[in-house]
């Protein structure tokens, strides 16, 4: 059977090895594939992945590095499951994660292993272990629930599928196991069916299963079925059964009957068995798929065998539903995804033809909607309706394939048969069949419809119609309107009828559904028409639908200057300007005659309108001057001034304040420039002053910074308005400093009256010109004088405002002022009154009503200027008596009580608030003694010596200044510039001093001498007091006095002094004598006090004689002093004395500078000495860590041990580093050794070339760093063998390999290395490192070792770092090598091109070449194997031949001259139908004359230039040749040509068949012509009947007759007078036939009045009465729609994988 006409059309969906899955990968446990979206492959090398292939783009596969044992891609969408044992275990960890949102929905770990898992429904996942079955759904946080226990059957079983219903009632799971002992080889499949309504198991035998829906006729609810396929053997007798059973048969309901049926399997089968059943539900088809690749179709209903193929040479392990198509997947072990669909156009002919199975032929067709079966539909169709089986007619019908029974022939079938008397009639019966199968054709819709309406039951029609049951038409909405308008408008809707939906919402005056509709539709209505219409009857309605067409896309379709003139002609003013202001809003240029056309009208009919239009300011184009003059005329003046642009205009506007709003007005005057407004205003105000006024203040107030303040004054000075100017400035007063604004409010307010603002301004104004100001308020005389005192209190005008009121006669309000307002310049008005010559008792009386509010100071100040201090006698006592303390009061008293002589002395001696400055300045004319007791009281200092040096009180003053004892005043006095200092020098000596008893006090006198630099004066005065027996003779700091003066006045006498006295102050007495350098002097003060570190201090530091004190030292014998003596030394470098010193001291605070210093001096033995008494008085690691480095400095290494062994506190690991550094490696060694620094001893050992040594400290140490300097030294050392112990401890650590190889290869020890790094790879540390630094060592000086420690270690090499070394020592055989290892195919394929010699091997680089990206390699490769290997150039294109661009290969081929070496390859492929390889064969086959295959070729391919290649072969020497260029012309349709060719070789059999198949008369009547030319009788008798239905008898019997060739005419003669008998017998058959028909119709025709009354009366019973709403029913389904046709495709069909058929049923 040819794969075209098969009934199940076979192709190749994809190949997963050329999307790059590995073909290891594809098995069983490797590939899922759970519907037909998605494969998913799971790789575990080169690294762990997962490969998700999207069937919707295949060659695009998403590869994630993911790790686990088993992946599933949900059936519908990118949902990820994922299963992993958990290491160590038996449990499974599952997750799902969601790929697109790259998030995990679930996990979950299970506590035993899930041997089997597979999406049963896009939510749910169901999971097999050893034990039961659980499902998991995705949603939620559910954990899985356990659903059944496995049975026994199925112990040891490998699971391969489980399934679950639609309805998730039933589970099937399936497994397979070894066969039975005597036949092994077939594998047992069992099969475990689980009712979950019942808990219930069944245990069976079969290899695959499958559920199915069925709907068993005469059911209202689909039936559940299982199909099961199985292949046991019993008694040595093999048995292959389908099963297909209904599970839970419905009570009360018809049951599915049971089937089965045998699977037929060849011989070479015998083994082979079911391992998928997939069903298609849309042609309701059974898929039973085998594992070597067998197909095998049934009918689910009937069970019956529809076909069986080879559908794979390759065994078939998974398979998938394609439901979409009716078909499904299949994978097998080539990693091939098979997609097998039903061939629409083919399976029914083949069931009906092949099969001979009409009846199941028509039930596909059917249940498909499959061409085909239709003469047999009819046919039945005929044969029910002429046996009146009218109801199943009608069921064939409804049911019919395509609908071929649908037509309006059917129908008038229907409506011809007779109705019989109470029965339904066919028709209605047709009807009611069609309305619960489906929905009806538009024909079928307008019959019935037509009988509803005629009985005015439009209630089933709007059933009907809700339910989607009638197709609509224009037709139909036409008869409905009759009966009910909107439903014909749903109608009409549904039909698309546009022009009639248009016209029914017109009538409906639902003209904005009208916009809606043509808009969804795209239809373009008479929108002028439309609007006119609307207009005469609803202006409101013409409104919306003009703003309706304004908002259409593409804009209005009628202008909108013409809808405006329509709603005008109408008078319909607001509509028109509602209209227009909706569709002016974007305020556009071109809209400008429009705006001014909406102003217009309202101006001239609503002004009001108008006016809220521009207080919108929605428009700016339209005709400013022409709408300014209409606001004008309307009364609108505000908006005509915004619109006039003159001034002329805006003045005569502007004066019509009346019917102005002011506040608009003023707004207005905004708007104007500072001239022009200037000029409005003046206008205003000669217009109308009183009238205006308000407006211009407040125009000037708004606006006064844009006209500036000093116009807007001028302008009402101008007019004199004192009122405007006070309303004006009283705005601007607050934001003002003017002085002069301030003045002029002052001014305008006085002048209108407002005497309360004047007082307010004056009082808290700090502008306005104070003198200006008062000036005027004085000229003013204003009845109320506070403004003015507001001026004259707050600038101190005071006495300008005194004299004014007091002339004024205004004495109240100088009481007022000093009583309330401002108390404290009660003295200048006292003062001013005073002048003035008022009255003494007034004055009086104003002070004491003032009494204690008054400042006395400048009260008393202003009476004494005017010698009229005794009139506050009275006033001052009653303060005192009142408990006055006020110094100013009891100053005035005082000053009272000394002018009166009222015993003066008592008061300045007793009172105790005076101020003693005042008063005695006030006395010192009066009397200078009095001053000085006055002075003396207050310890006024400089006013006393002032006074006494004025009156030669110099007494008086030394006294003073004794008793005082204040240096500063002492300072003063003995000042060499006071002319008057001897006399007091003298009046001190000879009087003050003597008289003094105080101590204190002689002190005092003596450091004020001393600081007057007086020590002549001073020497004598303490000499004659310390040595002259005095009082003060042993005076302890006269003493020390006497010394320090001597010291700084005269140091010759300092000797003499510290013999003679004894009670002074020695240390400090001694450190002023060293500060002036009298060292001696200091050092004689020093030992006489027994200080004798300062001694020898002095000795050291300032005499700078170490002789001196290191007698001294022996002479005292004291610690302290030989310290000192001792840092002397150390001072000046004699360390060893200094040591000796410090020794004898006992000193060991100073052991770092010893320290520093004896080594800075390199005397060691001194320094051990030093610092064994150190150790006997401090443990201080400095001290002991110095003691062993010095012990190594002098080489003493037997103290130094026994030193350790000793308890101490040395810093060993500091002083070992110390002697490291300075090279005492001996020393450093013990330290090293005996604190187990191992690293540290072991750089030590390397010092000391004691290398074995070094590396077993080395080992003890174990560091990597210790093991390197080791190492380095050793191969330094040429000592290689320990070399190589400490390497292997450095290079497994990755970070320090590549180290050791730079050294050793740096070094030239490449052998050494090579041998340490093999010795490495035995380590159990060994890493990836070592494995390449050896294989890059092996590339670079032992390339013969390459190649076998790639292959041993090729999965520890860092192949990329390997790769490198090898192209850079250009080893290309392993370089190749690794490049396959790492999947580099592309490089690898290039180095073996590129490097042959050594790189190619013919096998491997078939293998690499196929795994290349880059397609450009393969044909680099066709070059390189036509230039290096030709003979083997057809086996590497075979594997190319999937890969490779055809046309170019032979291209490449013939450039280069050697098209006949691939002739193979040529034809191995082609099959694909080439035209490039076609020809390339067929220029071959010419040139080998090979004839039968190039004939052949032609035949099977005919993608290649036929004309060329006939004209080629057309006078080839070969006559087959020939004969192959006629038959090519007879293919290319080119007859004459093909037929001259012919004619020309004698080929006579080949032009007749060329004649009769080109189909023209003429040349089979010339080719007749020709045979009798050339008097060919036989041929002339063939070519007639060859070329029978071309030839024309008449011409043929003409030609006979004339050429004497009758007799070989007669068989042509005979055979065409049979045919054209037969022919009028059937004309007159079918002549009697037709007026039978006639006579019976017109009988009909006679019955058709009376049958519709019938109709009419039975029409309610006959029609199925409607469902409930939300109520199904059976049919509701409506069928399925034929799916889009598969043949064809641009693919040519596909043959059966290379397998004959096996046969059929």
């Amino acid at each position: 059977m040819a794969a075209a006409n098969a009934p199940i059309a076979m192709k190749e969906a994809l190949t997963l090895p050329s999307i790059g899955i590995n073909p290891q990968f594809i098995t069983f446990t490797h590939v899922t594939m759970e519907s037909d979206k998605y494969i998913c492959v799971r790789e575990t090398s080169p690294q762990n992945s997962v490969v998700i292939i999207d069937m919707n783009m295949p060659n695009q596969p998403l590869r994630r590095p993911i790790t686990a044992d088993s992946a599933l891609m949900n059936p519908n969408s990118r949902i990820l499951a994922l299963k992993a044992q958990l290491p160590g275990t038996t449990q499974d960890h599952l997750q799902i994660f969601n790929i697109e949102m790259k998030a995990k929905m679930k996990s979950h770990q299970m506590p035993e292993q899930v041997v089997f898992w597979k999406w049963i429904t896009p939510k749910m996942l169901g999971l097999v272990t050893q034990t039961a079955v659980y499902h998991w759904s995705i949603e939620g946080d559910s954990e899985p629930v356990k659903m059944f226990e496995r049975t026994a059957n199925l112990v040891n079983n490998q699971i391969i599928n489980y399934r679950c219903d639609p309805s998730e009632k039933w589970l099937v799971l399936i497994g397979i196991a070894p066969g039975s002992p005597e036949r092994p080889q077939l594998v047992k499949g069992n099969m475990q069916l689980f009712s979950v309504e019942q808990q219930r198991s069944q245990a069976l035998e079969a290899h695959a299963a499958a559920f199915a829906s069925f709907k068993v006729p005469g059911n209202e609810n689909p039936s559940t079925l299982i199909s099961f396929a199985t292949k046991s053997i019993n008694a040595g007798q093999v048995t292959s059964k389908l099963h297909v059973i209904e599970l839970g048969a419905q009570p009360g309901k018809a049951p599915f009957t049971k089937k089965q049926a045998d699977l037929f399997f060849p011989p070479d089968f015998a083994d082979d068995f079911p391992v998928a059943m997939q069903i298609s539900h849309q042609y309701g088809l059974i898929y039973a798929i085998t594992k070597l690749g067998l197909l095998f179709v049934y009918d689910l209903e009937t069970a019956t065998a529809v076909y069986r193929n080879r559908i794979s040479p390759d065994p078939i392990f998974l398979t998938a539903e394609a439901s979409s198509i009716g078909g499904f997947y299949a994978i097998n072990r080539r990693g091939q995804v098979l997609l097998a669909t039903v061939n629409e156009a083919t399976i029914v002919p083949f069931v009906s033809g092949q099969l001979n199975n009409l009846e199941l032929a028509v039930n596909l067709a059917k249940r498909g909607n499959l061409p085909g079966a239709e003469q047999l539909v009819v046919q039945r169709f005929q044969e029910l309706f002429a046996q009146t089986k009218y109801k199943e007619a009608a069921e064939l019908a409804a049911e019919s394939p395509q609908g071929i029974l649908r037509t309006p022939d059917t129908v008038a079938k229907f409506q011809s048969v007779p109705v019989q008397a109470g029965q339904t009639p066919p028709l209605l019966q047709y009807f009611g069949t069609l309305l619960t199968r489906g929905k009806l054709n538009a024909f079928e819709s307008l019959e019935l419809s037509r009988l509803v309406v005629n009985q005015n039951k439009k209630n089933l029609l709007e059933n009907w119609l809700a339910e989607d049951k009638l197709e609509c038409s224009e037709e139909l909405g036409d008869l409905v309107k009759t009966v009910d308008n909107d439903l014909a408008l749903k109608i009409y809707i549904k039909a698309r009828a546009t022009p009639k939906v248009v016209a029914a919402f017109a009538e409906r005056r639902e003209f904005d559904k009208i916009l809606i509709y043509s808009k969804q539709v795209g239809y373009n209505p008479d929108y002028l028409f439309l609007f006119q219409t609307i207009l005469r009857t609803d202006a409101q309605g013409a409104l919306n639908f003009a703003l309706m067409m304004s908002q259409m896309e593409g804009g209005c379709p009628v202008d909108y200057n013409t809808i405006t003139d329509l709603f005008l002609q109408r008078n319909l003013i607001r509509e028109a300007t509602a209209f227009l202001l909706d569709v002016l809003k974007p305020n556009l240029p071109e809209h400008a005659f429009l705006q001014t056309k909406v102003l217009e009208i309202n101006l001239v009919t609503f002004p009001n309108v108008a006016d809220a239009i521009l207080a919108n300011g929605m428009f700016s184009h339209y005709d400013r001057p022409r709408i300014a003059q209409l606001c004008e005329k309307a009364g609108l003046y505000v908006r005509a001034l915004q619109h006039y642009s003159e001034l002329p205009d805006i003045k005569r506007v502007i004066v019509n304040t009346h019917a102005i709003e002011p506040q608009s007005l003023v707004e207005f005057f905004g708007t104007l420039s500072r001239e022009w407004a200037l000029e409005c205003m003046k206008d205003l105000l000669l217009v109308n002053l009183r009238g205006n006024l308000q407006i211009i203040v407040q125009v000037a107030k708004e606006y006064c910074e844009q006209l500036g303040v000093e116009p807007c004054i001028k302008i009402f000075e101008q007019f004199k308005s004192y009122e405007g100017l006070y309303f004006f400035l009283g705005s601007y007063l607050s934001s003002s400093e003017d002085p002069d604004i301030h003045f002029k409010y002052i001014e305008a307010a006085a002048k209108t009256g407002q005497i309360k603002e004047v007082e307010r301004v004056t009082r808290e104004s700090n502008f306005y010109d104070p003198e200006k100001t008062k000036n005027f308020l004085m000229e003013a005389k204003l009845p109320d004088a506070r403004p003015l005192i507001n001026v004259c209190d707050r600038f101190g005008f005071v006495p300008d405002l005194t004299h004014y009121l007091y002339t004024n006669n205004m004495l109240r309000y100088i009481e007022g002022y000093v009583q309330k307002v401002n108390p404290g310049n009660t003295p200048l008005v006292v003062g001013q009154l005073l002048d003035d010559e008022c009255p003494e008792d007034f004055i009086k009386g104003l002070i004491l009503s003032v009494r204690s509010l008054l400042p006395v100071e400048p009260l008393v100040e202003e009476c004494e200027k005017r010698n009229r201090l005794r009139l506050l006698t009275q006033f001052l006592e009653h303060l005192v008596s009142e408990g006055s303390q006020d110094v100013h009061v009891h100053n005035a008293l005082g000053k009272i009580i000394i002018d009166s002589n009222n015993n003066p002395e008592h008061f300045l001696t007793t009172n105790p608030y005076y101020d003693s400055r005042v008063v005695g300045k006030y006395c010192e004319k009066r009397d200078p003694t009095l001053a000085v007791v006055a002075y003396r009281r207050g310890q006024c200092d400089e006013e006393l010596i002032n006074v006494t040096n004025k009156n030669s009180l110099f007494k008086l003053q030394a006294r003073y200044v004794v008793e005082r004892m204040d240096g500063d005043l002492w300072e003063k006095v003995l000042n060499p510039e006071n002319e008057y200092r001897r006399q007091l020098i003298d009046q001190v000596v000879s009087t003050a001093l003597p008289e003094s008893k105080s101590p204190e006090q002689v002190s005092a006198a003596v450091k004020a001498f001393m600081t007057a630099d007086l020590p002549h004066e001073l020497i004598e005065l303490l000499e004659k007091i310390v040595l002259q027996n005095s009082a003060f003779s042993g005076n302890f700091n006269l003493q020390n006095l006497l010394i320090l003066t001597a010291i700084k006045a005269d140091p010759s006498r300092v000797m003499d002094y510290v013999n003679r006295l004894d009670n002074f102050d020695g240390p400090a007495v001694g450190e002023v004598a060293v500060e002036a350098q009298l060292y001696e002097e200091a050092f004689a003060i020093f030992k006489k006090f027994n200080m004798n570190v300062q001694a020898v201090n002095v000795l050291l530091d300032n005499i700078r004689s170490i002789e001196r004190a290191v007698e001294f030292a022996f002479r005292v014998e004291e610690d302290a002093v030989w310290s000192q003596v001792a840092k002397a030394q150390l001072r000046e470098g004699l360390v060893s004395d200094a040591i000796e010193s410090f020794i004898r001291a006992d000193d060991a605070t100073q052991f770092l500078d010893v320290i520093q210093a004896a080594e800075n001096a390199n005397v060691y033995h001194d320094l051990v000495k030093y610092l064994l008494m150190v150790r006997q008085k401090a443990k201080e690691p400095k001290v002991d860590s110095e003691l062993i480095y010095a012990y190594a400095k002098i080489d003493r290494l037997g103290e130094i041990e026994e030193f350790i062994l000793m308890p101490n506190v040395a810093n060993l690991q500091n002083v070992g580093d110390r002697l490291f550094d300075e090279a005492l490696y001996e020393a450093a060694k013990i330290i090293f050794a005996f604190i187990s620094n191992w690293a540290k001893l072991a750089c030590t050992l390397v010092k000391l070339q004691q290398f074995q040594g070094a590396v077993d400290a080395a080992r003890k140490a174990n560091s990597a760093k210790t093991w390197k300097e080791v190492c380095f030294a050793c191969v330094d050392a040429e000592e290689f063998r320990l070399a190589q112990i400490c390497g292997l401890n450095i290079i497994v650590q990755v970070d320090d390999l590549e180290e050791v190889s730079e050294y050793y290869q740096n070094r030239g020890c490449f052998n050494e290395l090579i041998s340490l790094m093999e010795s490495g790879l035995g380590l159990e540390r060994a890493h990836m490192g070592i494995f390449t630094e050896l294989g890059v060592l092996y590339a670079r000086y032992r390339p013969e070792k390459l190649m076998e420690h790639i292959k041993l270690f090729s999965t520890r090499l860092n192949i990329p770092k390997l790769i490198r070394a090898c192209d850079e020592q250009q080893h290309w055989k392993e370089l190749t090598y690794l490049y396959i290892l790492y999947d580099e195919f592309d490089n690898a394929a290039t180095t073996i091109m590129n490097h042959s010699p050594e790189a190619w091997d013919h096998m491997q680089f078939k293998d690499v070449v196929v795994k290349v990206a880059n397609v450009e390699l393969y044909y680099k490769a066709v070059h390189f194997y036509l230039q290096e290997h030709p003979d083997q150039i057809n086996d590497v294109l075979n594997v190319l031949a999937l890969r490779v661009d055809h046309t170019r290969v032979v291209d490449i081929m013939r450039k280069a001259g050697h098209l006949r070496l691939v002739k193979p390859y040529m034809v191995a492929v082609q099959s694909n139908n080439v035209s490039a390889v076609n020809e390339a064969l067929n220029e071959i086959y010419v040139e080998e004359e090979d004839y039968d295959r190039l004939r052949e070729s032609i035949d099977l391919h005919d993608n290649f230039d036929m004309i060329g290649l006939a004209q080629k072969i057309e006078k080839h020497e070969l006559l087959e040749m020939r004969r192959v260029a006629a038959y090519i012309y007879k293919k290319a349709g080119r007859w004459k040509q093909s037929i001259a060719l012919s004619k020309k070789d004698n080929l006579y059999k080949d032009a007749m068949e060329t004649a009769s198949q080109s189909g023209e008369r003429e040349l089979a009547e010339e080719l007749l012509v020709y045979f009798i030319e050339k008097g060919k009788k036989e041929c002339f008798a063939s070519c007639l009947f060859v070329c029978y239905d071309l030839i024309r008898a008449d011409i043929a019997l003409e030609l006979a007759w004339m050429n004497n060739m009758i007799d070989f005419a007669l068989p042509y003669l005979l055979q065409f007078i049979r045919e054209y008998t037969g022919k009028v017998d059937e004309l007159i058959k079918d002549k009697i036939e037709a007026q039978k028909e006639v006579k019976a119709k017109e009988k009909e025709e006679k019955d058709v009045i009376a049958q519709q009354n019938m109709y009419a009366q039975l029409l309610p019973l006959a029609l199925p009465a409607p469902p409930m709403p939300g109520m199904g029913g059976p049919g509701m389904g409506g069928g399925f729609a034929p799916p889009p046709p598969m043949g064809g495709m641009g693919m040519p069909p596909m043959p059966p994988f290379g397998m004959p058929p096996m046969g059929s049923y």
